[in-house]
């Protein structure tokens, strides 16, 4: 795909804001340290996908190897995707929160059960860790690249602009519903590292692909 350096650069700036149905608020003068940490992780999801998808045609972005899996781009989709259904079930609790005046207590990370799903979503994948996943964060079959990218760069900042909406509420204290796994609450900190850790799965599993496509082409 030639749309140059510049088209992905400046993409992130140019329509994400425009497309976050979550309200942006002023920051204050300085995050706490766990919400700068989730940001930080975004920031390098960012950049990882910055990186992955320079240079990139079509074809290589749409490229799935003959045992079946999918594509960079349809990664990138399924991240968007899943980054938004997320966020709609993370704002309805925060919102609740609110309501009930549920202040922030303390930092926004995962309890003992949620650091141990999260175990098993970081990358390297493993085979005991690989599922399929719901129809309702499955990706569009060949999504075009740059629209793959342009939606999760906009994901991405309405996981910032959530952040930042929500900071001051006790994140690691109130549940959330998961909208992936039926029937199984997590605290709401516990879903924002959720995000953060899948969006390095996806991006590795990207990165592989890469290099698989290479090695394949190679022979």
């Amino acid at each position: 795909m030639q749309k140059g350096t510049n088209f992905f650069r400046n993409m992130f700036h140019d329509i994400a804001v425009n497309e976050s149905p979550f309200k942006l608020c002023a920051k204050v003068d300085r995050m706490p340290a766990d919400i700068e940490k989730l940001e930080a992780e975004l920031d390098a999801a960012q950049k990882d996908a910055e990186a992955l998808v320079l240079g990139l045609d079509e074809t290589t972005a749409n490229w799935t190897p003959s045992t079946g899996g999918w594509s960079v781009a349809q990664c990138l989709d399924h991240l968007a995707i899943t980054n938004r259904v997320y966020l709609a079930s993370l704002q309805e609790a925060a919102d609740r929160a609110r309501a009930r005046g549920k202040l922030r207590r303390g930092a926004a990370v995962p309890g003992w059960a949620g650091r141990l799903f999260l175990s098993g979503v970081e990358p390297p994948v493993k085979p005991r860790t690989r599922f399929r996943a719901p129809a309702n964060i499955q990706p569009a079959p060949a999504p075009r690249l740059a629209e793959a990218y342009a939606s999760f760069a906009a994901s991405q900042q309405q996981v910032r602009s959530f952040l930042a909406a929500n900071a001051d509420l006790d994140l690691a204290g109130i549940r959330f519903v998961n909208p992936i796994l039926r029937g199984i609450r997590f605290s709401v900190a516990t879903g924002l590292h959720i995000i953060t850790a899948h969006e390095r799965r996806h991006l590795w599993q990207a990165r592989e692909l890469l290099r698989l496509r290479e090695r394949s082409t190679v022979h």
